[in-house]
């Protein structure tokens, strides 16, 4: 089945699974600098809409799987190389929240 959802729909449904996780910080409505669109964790950023995909930080050998199976491509924050714990999904929509649970605890165990 095509993935067809708004991807500004489906990371507002990401956003709705930390509603109550009182470490997690929604995305700032008024700032437009890096990461200010992310979900943090403790202040640091775990999940973001990026160009209408999301981006997740993970560990390096799990950034290096979603790559490998087709599920997502490295993230370059416009400086020319790729970000080695941070990945692009490529994944269907419906997965956004369970990949955004993983870099949740990636970044908050941290």
């Amino acid at each position: 089945m095509k993935d067809v959802q708004d991807p500004a729909r489906a990371f507002e449904a990401v956003i709705g699974a930390f509603a109550r996780d009182r470490r997690v910080t929604p995305p700032a409505a008024t700032r437009s600098s890096f990461g200010s669109n992310g979900l943090k964790v403790d202040g640091r950023i775990f999940a973001m809409l990026v160009r209408g995909a999301l981006v997740v930080k993970l560990p390096r050998d799990r950034v290096a799987a979603l790559i490998a199976s087709g599920l997502g491509e490295p993230f370059d924050a416009g400086k020319g190389r790729p970000m080695k714990e941070w990945v692009t999904l490529r994944a269907p929509h419906a997965a956004w929240i369970e990949l955004a649970r993983e870099a949740r605890r990636f970044v908050g165990d941290r």
